[in-house]
């Protein structure tokens, strides 16, 4: 009986979430003091959802002195609140960010902008001069009726 032949493990799920957690640009956010964000837990606010999937890890992973509150609420189809980012500088400056209809880069590239100070500048600038599309913002989805219809 011949032998199996040997192979290389793929990587494990522990360095591909470090990968993630580390992956350029990261986001250190030096101005930043506390984050409180609100949105529905289910079936609207698909930005603000994938932003808190995606982008937060990370933002948590950079910045562990920042306090960061989210709060999924029950929303019906007769309630019509929006979802928002409350943003807290260090210097007590408060920012509120609406999160309605954006998608998560919108999202995460103003939040970088209220908070992450001159080298987020100087990476957008390296990034664009390089030719990198990697803060191009996707355009709002297009709502039709109840729904939205992504592109």
């Amino acid at each position: 009986m011949p032998r199996k032949p040997k192979t290389i493990p793929g990587p494990s799920r522990l360095s591909r979430v470090l990968a993630h957690l580390t992956q350029e640009p990261r986001p250190f956010l030096p101005n930043l003091k506390s984050l409180k964000l609100t949105y529905a837990y289910r079936n609207d606010h698909f930005g603000a959802r994938h932003f808190v999937k995606e982008d937060l890890p990370r933002i948590q992973y950079a910045n562990p002195a920042v306090n960061i509150q989210v709060n999924k609420l029950d929303r019906t189809k007769i309630d019509s609140w929006k979802p928002e980012m409350i943003v807290e500088t260090k210097n007590g400056v408060t920012h509120k960010v609406n999160m309605e209809g954006k998608w998560s880069t919108a999202i995460y590239n103003e939040l970088m902008e209220l908070t992450a100070g001159s080298w987020w500048q100087k990476w957008k600038q390296q990034e664009s001069s390089a030719g990198h599309l990697a803060t191009r913002i996707p355009p709002p989805p297009k709502k039709t009726g109840a729904s939205a219809v992504l592109p």
